[in-house]
């Protein structure tokens, strides 16, 4: 089929996530046809280094044959099986056991999901059937943060923190509340590290106590590092402080790895860097490098047990899907983690990491660069209009629709958020070299970009 038809067909027919329809009517689809290691090639031949690995989820790279080999085998043998009515697969039996193993000691049990929107819901439905079965239902409320992002799906889209979620949603939830989260780089606080975790402590306290205290409160949802409002990188400390506060108020503790998850900063999970024990955990996206659907909530066994045990349980648990520990998923996991920790890309990650920090942090002398924050391959900057004031662009000057469409010229992409925020989140196969070929092509963008007349006048 020609580029040309396949263009009006997405045109005509094809709903894109996260998009204005008639802009992107306008623009038209930017086609992708393969993959490699880093690297993409659209459907005009063009090579394209992917610094944003997918959607922050193709971890493991692209064209990894062992994978393919996997699903193929599991395609082969057991394409389907459901998890109703008693019965499983050995690949998703296999997975769950390997997780429990990876995951923080606190985690023993394992929900699976299509991918991380459905995995937020699917907690959310656990812990309001949780609370009700111990007898405690007027726990109702649930506390994220600003900026914060727990997927799209109809109920954990309000727990999400960002108006284009929320907008002709009728979200949040009378029950969904927020606090500030911890935006180093604009923090109104300062930059102290220790004032900024403080005020978070504070600010989880005063909403909770605004709330009716903590016996109203279910629990408090947070992402390690927020992803999608803009790689928002909180002090060293900040994730163990949030634990303890959650322990001292006695409400539930849910860490969300859907973007932080398997190797994305370092460890496997962000929590190991700093011991933190989650009541629940949510993670989709690198546990199959994004090779076939998945997601998958982890829970302790004190809500496992009060559910099945409570004095106010059910007859059943009514909650479930019809892929739910899909084995050919399931397949796909179990090969996508051999390679992390035998093929050695977690290693390979946490080796490059360094140099992707320093490429990043030399950014910050280009007259665009207001910051550049990271943690292991998970990085942002910050474009700004003047770097005294902070000041961002003015949102009719579609910063970061220009910069993209420039940065696709040059053979590279990232994630370029409207608030002049560049996202960038390479698979852990990046070598030196990419990294090389990824910030001198960036550079360049930034550059065109700065010889465009209006952002030249705006730039103080």
């Amino acid at each position: 089929m020609t580029k040309s038809l396949l263009t009006e067909l997405d045109r005509s027919h094809l709903i894109h996530p996260v998009i204005n329809f008639r802009a992107h009517e306008e623009k038209g689809v930017k086609i992708l046809q393969s993959g490699d290691g880093a690297w993409l090639t659209d459907i005009d031949g063009k090579r394209l280094l992917d610094g944003f690995a997918g959607l922050w989820c193709v971890n493991a790279g692209y064209g990894q044959q062992s994978v393919v080999e996997a699903a193929a085998k599991q395609m082969s043998q057991l394409p389907y099986a459901t998890g109703y009515f008693g019965y499983g697969s050995e690949p998703a039996i296999r997975l769950a056991a390997k997780l429990v193993e990876l995951t923080p000691a606190s985690l023993e049990h394992v929900y699976f999901t299509l991918g991380g929107s459905d995995a937020v819901d699917s907690a959310i439905r656990y812990i309001t059937h949780y609370y009700n079965a111990i007898g405690q239902p007027q726990r109702k409320h649930f506390i994220a943060q600003e900026r914060g992002y727990h997927g799209s799906s109809a109920v954990g889209a309000g727990m999400t923190g960002l108006p284009a979620f929320h907008t002709n949603f009728d979200l949040p939830l009378a029950n969904q509340h927020h606090i500030p989260c911890a935006y180093v780089y604009r923090s109104p606080v300062g930059s102290d590290p220790q004032a900024i975790i403080d005020a978070s402590v504070a600010n989880l306290r005063a909403k909770v106590a605004e709330l009716g205290g903590p016996d109203q409160v279910a629990a408090f949802f947070c992402e390690p590092i927020i992803g999608s409002g803009g790689v928002l990188v909180p002090p060293v400390g900040w994730l163990k402080a949030m634990e303890a506060t959650c322990r001292e108020l006695g409400i539930l503790l849910l860490v969300d790895e859907v973007i932080t998850g398997f190797g994305r900063t370092g460890p496997m999970f962000a929590c190991e860097a700093e011991g933190v024990q989650p009541d629940l955990m949510t993670m989709a996206k690198g546990l199959t490098s994004g090779y076939a659907p998945m997601g998958a909530v982890m829970m302790s066994d004190a809500i496992y047990a009060g559910i099945a045990d409570g004095p106010n349980r059910a007859p059943l648990v009514g909650h479930g899907q019809t892929y739910s520990a899909h084995p050919v998923s399931a397949a796909v996991a179990l090969e996508v983690l051999r390679l992390y920790q035998e093929g050695g890309l977690l290693a390979n990650g946490q080796k490059v990491a360094p140099y992707f920090a320093e490429r990043l942090q030399a950014m910050t002398a280009h007259p665009l660069v207001g910051d550049a924050r990271q943690r292991g391959l998970l990085g942002a900057l910050e474009l700004v209009a003047d770097k005294g004031t902070k000041a961002r662009f003015a949102p009719e000057l579609q910063l970061h629709d220009r910069l993209a469409g420039i940065a696709y010229e040059n053979g590279i992409i990232f994630r370029a958020f409207a608030d002049g925020i560049l996202g960038f989140a390479p698979a852990l196969c990046f070598s030196e070299r990419d990294f090389e070929f990824l910030f001198d092509r960036l550079t360049l963008s930034l550059d065109t970009l700065l010889n465009q007349t209006d952002i030249r006048k705006a730039v103080a």
